[in-house]
């Protein structure tokens, strides 16, 4: 196992960190909070016994019974082989009190009197100016980092660039952050641009998403010539990894990890995870990768967000995005459940079936996309 400092906190942890969101379940469901405990004991267990040492779960994560699993599996010395992240779910907080009592429940969930690296969770611009500065919550979490309740204090961030660079200059104490990031998302919220500037700042950088929530693993049929034409062989996901770790600002990345053989797989290619490892003709392959999955894209929407925002809460461009997983991957189970996701995380209020035809985006759209049109579509694809 590679291990690489975290920022300016002074930790070493190793490159790849278990990630609790995605752990294997009983009912087959994505995020369900029935998870397969035998199983995924195993598999956390292999990995720490291989020298992982970073694992990190979330308030709600598993219908909130990520935290008590976890707790309960890392017994028998376990808990003492590792860095132990998670996060207050800040989105959901209304009171400042809340705070205190959230962290408490979570150490209670986790069985433990600390935790090693505490988030502000999903942090956007609304929440940061509404609640964590709002509300006050930082000094809160000083406080608890002064009674030991809580080692580093960071946050993860889903918004886009300029809200990053508000959030990671809006408070000194920030010691790390966690942001998505991958070979297709090096402009997406915070970007290629906010990594950098984050390190930059003396900040560890943790990334999620780095498989896009395992789409990458699962590219289409569109895409594979790349891979078998490629100078080495490699799977895509060690394509996908590889990139990541190739980062000196990336201090490690999260995989979650459902099932053994991804965890043996995970393992060798963190084994020779290195800084600047990539060649000329490996950043060749990832360019060509780029510019496929951009070519095989359903809906040719650039992002720009000239359509927004829509008069009826409709989130276009990320509609856009998750139906566009259907062409460019291999994997219509895992994008189905994205939208069903979105749909559960807004309150249904920014899916395609709100749309009402207005037309409004139309006129704005520079690439001349319908608009109405493709939402109708949509919707009937995403239907039941």
């Amino acid at each position: 196992m590679q291990y690489r400092d975290l920022g300016k906190t002074g930790e070493k942890v190793s490159v790849l960190g278990f990630g609790c969101m995605r752990l294997p379940v009983n009912d087959g469901k994505r995020i369900s909070g029935d998870i397969n405990e035998k199983e995924a004991t195993m598999l956390l267990h292999r990995a720490i016994d291989e020298g992982v040492n970073y694992v990190d779960t979330g308030y709600h994560y598993h219908d909130s019974q990520s935290e008590n699993f976890i707790g309960r599996a890392l017994k028998d010395g376990y808990r003492n082989k590792v860095k132990l992240a998670t996060k207050s779910p800040v989105y959901a907080i209304k009171k400042a009190e809340e705070f205190d009592l959230i962290l408490n429940e979570q150490l209670n969930r986790l069985k433990t009197d600390y935790i090693d690296f505490y988030l502000m969770h999903s942090v956007s611009k609304g929440t940061w100016e509404k609640v964590v500065v709002g509300l006050e919550l930082l000094p809160m979490a000083e406080k608890a980092k002064k009674e030991g309740k809580i080692g580093h204090i960071g946050f993860s961030f889903h918004d886009n660039e300029q809200a990053f660079y508000d959030i990671v200059n809006g408070y000194e104490g920030w010691e790390f952050c966690q942001i998505q990031f991958n070979y297709l998302n090096e402009e997406y919220q915070a970007g290629l641009r906010g990594l950098k500037y984050a390190s930059s700042k003396g900040l560890g950088v943790v990334i999620m998403e780095p498989l896009l929530g395992g789409k990458l693993a699962n590219p289409s049929q569109k895409v594979s010539p790349i891979f078998e034409n490629a100078h080495v062989k490699k799977s895509p996901v060690q394509w996908a990894l590889d990139y990541v770790w190739d980062m000196p600002e990336v201090s490690l990345l999260l995989s979650g990890m459902n099932a053994m053989e991804q965890v043996e797989e995970n393992l060798v290619y963190a084994e020779a995870a290195k800084a600047g490892k990539l060649s000329s003709q490996d950043k060749e392959v990832i360019a060509a990768l780029q510019k496929r999955f951009k070519e095989i894209g359903g809906v040719p929407c650039t992002r720009c967000f000239y359509c927004m925002p829509c008069p009826n809460g409709v989130d276009i461009p990320k509609n856009f995005e998750i139906y566009n997983g259907l062409f460019m991957y291999d994997s219509p189970k895992i994008t189905k459940g994205d939208y069903i996701f979105f749909a559960h995380s807004t309150d249904n209020k920014q899916t395609a079936e709100n749309c009402v035809g207005c037309l409004v985006c139309e006129d704005k759209c520079p690439q001349h996309i319908k608009i109405a049109a493709t939402m109708e579509e949509i919707r009937k694809t995403f239907a039941n």
